[in-house]
């Protein structure tokens, strides 16, 4: 299942690990990327990242190498590490292959997942939804990240999971900002809810299906938030 992020700890297998520094810099540097504090092809500052974290040189560094192998900053000759962007072409890609894989653990994971892994997903999505109804956007995001996350693993796959991970730190700006308008929200939302009741009731055709319709949608919200703005991703 996936592991949700705390501020100042994780819990993993009922044991509480302390956070490490390079793992604050990272899930910030992270959430500035997301959030567009960060924005796609701008070159990383590290002397005013460093002023900004209140770290030295060498945790933002570090955290630059681990979100370059998220895909998230590249490195460009002459210009150092940069956000990475994606063309629209690329962004329909990755929405499509996560749409694929989401689909087919949807079918499966009905069948192999446990009730106790449906019953952790259906409380991510109560969680969710309560912090949908405060407009706490961000913290949202990631357990809508998570239960997407979760609903791949309960097909028990360790490759499609895999697969699932690497597109996911891809979509990460991406999936965030289709959600920016409150209309958007809102549909993205009750999207979430087909879902849940199909999971609820094991129908692997039609959680299959409702997955399916929101990455159209998500699809559909992406390509009228590019129209209406300058963003890149």
């Amino acid at each position: 299942m996936a592991k949700i992020e705390l501020r100042d700890a994780q819990l993993t297998g009922g044991v509480i690990q302390r956070r490490t520094l390079h793992d604050e810099v990272v899930d910030r540097m992270r959430d500035m990327i997301i959030e567009g504090e960060l924005r796609a092809g701008q070159r990383i500052n590290e002397t005013e990242l460093c002023g900004h974290l209140g770290v030295s040189r060498t945790p933002v560094r570090e955290a630059i190498k681990t979100l370059a192998s998220e895909g998230l900053i590249a490195a460009v000759r002459n210009k150092g590490a940069i956000v990475n962007h994606l063309g629209a072409h690329e962004i329909l890609q990755l929405l499509e292959a996560a749409a694929m894989i989401e689909q087919h653990a949807a079918i499966v994971g009905v069948i192999r997942g446990t009730d106790e892994e449906i019953a952790e997903i259906c409380s991510l999505h109560n969680e969710m939804r309560s912090l949908f109804e405060a407009r706490d956007r961000l913290p949202y995001y990631k357990l809508n990240q998570a239960i997407h996350t979760s609903i791949v693993a309960l097909a028990h796959n360790d490759a499609l999971n895999s697969m699932h991970e690497g597109l996911q730190m891809r979509l990460r700006r991406i999936r965030y900002v289709g959600n920016e308008k409150p209309t958007s929200w809102s549909g993205a939302m009750r999207e979430h809810e087909l879902m849940i009741t199909a999971l609820k009731a094991r129908d692997g055709k039609a959680l299959s299906d409702a997955i399916g319709q929101h990455f159209e949608k998500t699809n559909e919200r992406i390509i009228e938030h590019l129209r209406e703005t300058s963003d890149r991703f």
